[in-house]
């Protein structure tokens, strides 16, 4: 297990669907076709974001959402445009690598609801409006961990890796002020990824977290836990299925 958790594994990965990506194409996902644009995560090179559809109920063709969505690191804008075409009202798409951004937008004008979505370039929550709150945040997140002095090469290595968990870091303690007064913030994590750190960065900023639901899936010869984890402020415990917001769909979770 230990060689699909080391980062260099990960950043030959984000080399090569770079070099695979040299101009802008078109892909299927979901049913429905996607724009790609060079430099973008590119979804057909990894499973993490049909699993992360799976985990939030949206994979089925019948899945209905409604309330505000923010997600975090959008790529494609695969999972906020599939938010918002099951009925969210309201969707920030937002990426640290300005293409992704676009290519967001892109997708949300292709399928019809570039009315909802609204992609922002942003390092998190930095280019959000002070004021805007949402009932679900959702991060299908940059898992493998990177040394804290790693420098990235490229804007496609941080959908990859994360450098000393330091974006981990700062959802973990900034996601929850921008919650509705009772939405949810969820992550998408994996066993690739070093959920020891996690769990301690989440005491050092006083954070709960809790286990939504787990999916092991086959990637090559190990079995990945991908998981659903809730993120709360400590003194507040997470919310139980069927009381948190129905921004996120509920159907087909389990624990």
């Amino acid at each position: 297990m230990q060689d699909v958790m080391d980062y260099r594994r990960s950043l030959e990965r984000s080399r090569l669907s770079r070099m695979r990506r040299d101009g802008a194409s078109v892909f299927t996902m979901q049913g429905r076709e996607w724009d790609q644009l060079p430099g973008v995560f590119a979804p057909t090179d990894s499973p993490s974001t049909g699993i992360a559809l799976d985990l939030l109920g949206l994979a089925s063709p019948d899945a209905r959402t409604h309330g505000s969505v923010l997600e975090i690191g959008c790529g494609t804008g695969v999972i906020a445009v599939t938010a918002a075409l099951a009925g969210s009202e309201r969707v920030v798409a937002s990426d640290i690598n300005p293409f992704a951004a676009e290519n967001a937008q892109l997708n949300a004008a292709r399928h019809g609801v570039g009315h909802k979505v609204h992609a922002v370039h942003s390092d998190l929550f930095d280019a959000l409006e002070p004021g805007e709150r949402f009932d679900t945040i959702f991060w299908s997140s940059n898992y493998v961990l990177a040394p804290e002095d790693y420098a990235y090469e490229h804007p496609h290595e941080r959908a990859y890796v994360d450098a000393g968990y330091a974006a981990h870091r700062r959802f973990l303690a900034e996601a929850p002020s921008w919650l509705t007064p009772n939405g949810s913030v969820l992550l998408h994590f994996s066993s690739r990824g070093d959920l020891l750190s996690l769990m301690r960065i989440a005491g050092e900023v006083d954070r709960a977290l809790r286990m939504v639901r787990v999916l092991p899936v086959q990637e090559g010869e190990h079995e990945v836990q991908h998981m659903l984890i809730e993120i709360a402020p400590r003194h507040r415990t997470p919310s139980v299925p069927g009381t948190r917001t129905d921004a996120v769909p509920q159907q087909g979770r389990r624990g």
